[in-house]
């Protein structure tokens, strides 16, 4: 199975409630790497790799988790692992 890359915009009320910190933790339990980070116009990028159906039940755990009631929205794109990630950060 080949690594590929998601990138996920997520909108609502995703900043100031803990998202990317409940992101970083949620990677810990999945073999991800990737980052996350708050945007200026208040949207969440998270940026992940690795094997799709690791990368999806990741999503879903975010989905999941105690901050995904406030997501309203999710862009989810997917492309090739650029392979360029270590590890999950969060970017301030």
């Amino acid at each position: 199975m080949s690594r590929e890359r998601v990138t996920v915009f997520y909108s609502g009320r995703v900043q100031g409630v803990g998202f990317r910190y409940t992101a970083k933790t949620q990677a810990l339990g999945f073999d991800v790497s990737g980052t996350v980070r708050n945007l200026p116009d208040s949207r969440v990028e998270l940026i992940a790799e690795g094997e799709r159906q690791e990368l999806e039940a990741f999503l879903e755990a975010v989905r999941d988790s105690a901050v995904g009631g406030f997501v309203r929205g999710e862009e989810v794109g997917w492309s090739p692992a650029k392979e360029d990630l270590r590890g999950f950060e969060i970017i301030r």
